[in-house]
């Protein structure tokens, strides 16, 4: 099981999503530790779909997030980086206000492979959606 990589740490998490669409949607990451990431977002207006619900890319932009940044962080020691080659949810619920949470969990950690489950909360603790994702490793 590849071990928790000391130089990703949420600040410097935090500083690499400068710019990019995790900093547009208003990730957070809130804890980081082996095995598992948690990170939020707070619902505004421009993360709803017409229909005034949340929209369900925002969730995903979330819990891909979450996963990305805690597969980053688990890479083995020589991998240079990693992409995502299949993702799914299921969508049990929904939120238009407040901060939703994203929690990421290792499944698989291996060399050329990571697997990770998020599971995505509304404001009240409700899970709203079940994540998955397989990362390829780059080295």
């Amino acid at each position: 099981m590849s071990e928790l990589r000391p130089e990703y740490t949420i600040e410097r998490l935090h500083d690499r999503q400068k710019g990019t669409l995790p900093d547009l949607l208003g990730v957070h990451i809130l804890a980081l530790e082996h095995g598992t990431l948690s990170a939020e977002l707070t619902v505004r207006d421009e993360l709803l779909a017409p229909n005034g619900f949340l929209h369900a890319a925002t969730v995903i932009g979330l819990a891909d997030t979450a996963c990305g940044y805690a597969c980053l962080a688990h890479l083995p020691e020589t991998a240079r980086n990693f992409t995502t080659v299949e993702l799914k949810s299921n969508f049990l619920g929904t939120a238009t206000e407040g901060t939703i949470r994203a929690v990421a969990k290792a499944v698989h950690l291996g060399r050329s492979t990571q697997v990770w489950d998020a599971t995505v909360a509304d404001p009240n603790g409700r899970t709203i959606a079940l994540f998955r994702c397989t990362q390829m490793v780059l080295y």
